[in-house]
């Protein structure tokens, strides 16, 4: 099992902290995460999101963070395939490559907002062949540094892509996964997933499940070739503190802010039919429930979010792993705690939570 760090680098108004801090606090947090033993730092790519998220430019960010660690693998997740001409989503994955000798991972998905689609000229009806075609062109160049490639959207003959990557045959893929069919998609691409911070463990657990069923079905039980990654990576809002009390009563208000706004970015699709976005549907009435009666406690009982004391943690690690979770992807003080108490967590995380599951780390 293997921990990484999770950013939307928010910039609440409440915290009273300007965007160069935040900025500023999670390199350093990152550059932190790489001496106690985390494996990756993902940051996702968001618009027209004041105070909940101000990554707009992750790959400049990344870029950055490059040149303060060496080890810290960087993922870049998720890139919404139809914003992006895919050409250019290579070009830049590359060049993060070979700046940090080969330490990206690429997550792809088709993004969720309706201002957003507009903004870029894109129909979410669209949304699926769009990123389709344009995993094919990506993975293509990355693999090979040329492209010739004839489809509904995109059409080119042996162009030459620039710089090559470093990793063979191209950095680690994963795809963001909400429905049911987006992990039987990954699992028929040959790709990891990503479970956002907003579904219930309920749920993602017969996700995963189905996951590993639809990899049987298609590539069978063997370990995975070099250009595939089986692999299931879920992101957990996290607060570590010696009392179990004082890390709740720490957690609360900033815990709730986080995923309030979550829940107020994702109403738009939850509540209005956009085709090829029928299943956020099912979440409407969960998002309505939560937006109005959301607390750190129903936050936890529907396994969102792991606040306690470190053996608190553990036993909840303990049934993420056996469900198969591979990555945890922790959102240290839900991105808005002051600094203080969010590297205060890391630190106590990572001495007496991570060492239990680093002995059991395993490739599925």
């Amino acid at each position: 099992m293997h921990f990484d760090l999770f950013n939307e680098l928010s910039v609440p108004d409440f915290a009273d902290r300007r965007e160069t801090e935040v900025f500023s606090d999670t390199l350093d947090l990152w550059t932190l995460a790489e001496t106690l033993g985390f494996t990756t730092g993902w940051l996702v790519e968001h618009h027209f999101m004041p105070e909940y998220s101000h990554s707009t430019a992750p790959a400049l960010f990344l870029a950055a963070a490059s040149q303060r660690t060496r080890r810290l693998r960087l993922g870049h997740a998720i890139v919404p395939l139809p914003y992006h001409h895919p050409i250019q989503v290579a070009e830049r994955l590359a060049t993060l490559d070979v700046l940090s000798g080969g330490r990206v991972d690429f997550g792809y998905g088709r993004g969720f907002s309706p201002i957003e689609y507009a903004a870029f000229g894109r129909q979410m009806r669209d949304s699926r062949s769009y990123t389709a075609e344009s995993l094919d062109i990506i993975r293509q160049a990355l693999a090979t540094g040329e492209i010739t490639h004839h489809g509904r959207h995109f059409d080119f003959d042996g162009l030459r892509i620039l710089p090559h990557a470093v990793q063979r045959p191209h950095p680690p893929i994963w795809a963001a996964a909400v429905s049911p069919e987006s992990f039987e998609l990954a699992a028929q691409a040959g790709v990891g997933v990503l479970v956002g911070p907003f579904k219930p463990w309920f749920m993602v657990r017969e996700d995963i499940r189905r996951y590993h069923d639809a990899w049987q079905r298609h590539h069978g039980n063997g370990a995975p070739r070099p250009d595939q990654n089986r692999r299931i990576a879920m992101t957990v809002g996290i607060h570590c503190h010696a009392d179990h009390r004082t890390a709740r009563r720490e957690a609360r208000d900033a815990f709730v802010w986080f995923y309030r706004h979550l829940l107020g970015q994702t109403r738009a699709i939850l509540e209005q039919l956009y085709e090829g976005y029928e299943y956020y549907r099912r979440f409407g009435k969960l998002g309505t429930l939560a937006g109005k009666a959301i607390s750190l406690s129903v936050l936890e009982t529907l396994g969102m979010t792991l606040v306690g004391d470190p053996a608190h943690c553990r036993k909840r690690l303990r049934e993420l792993r056996e469900a198969g979770v591979d990555h945890v992807l922790c959102a240290f003080g839900a991105g808005v705690m002051p600094r203080t108490q969010t590297e205060a967590g890391m630190r106590l995380f990572a001495e007496q939570v991570m060492p239990e599951f680093a002995r059991s780390t395993h490739l599925r």
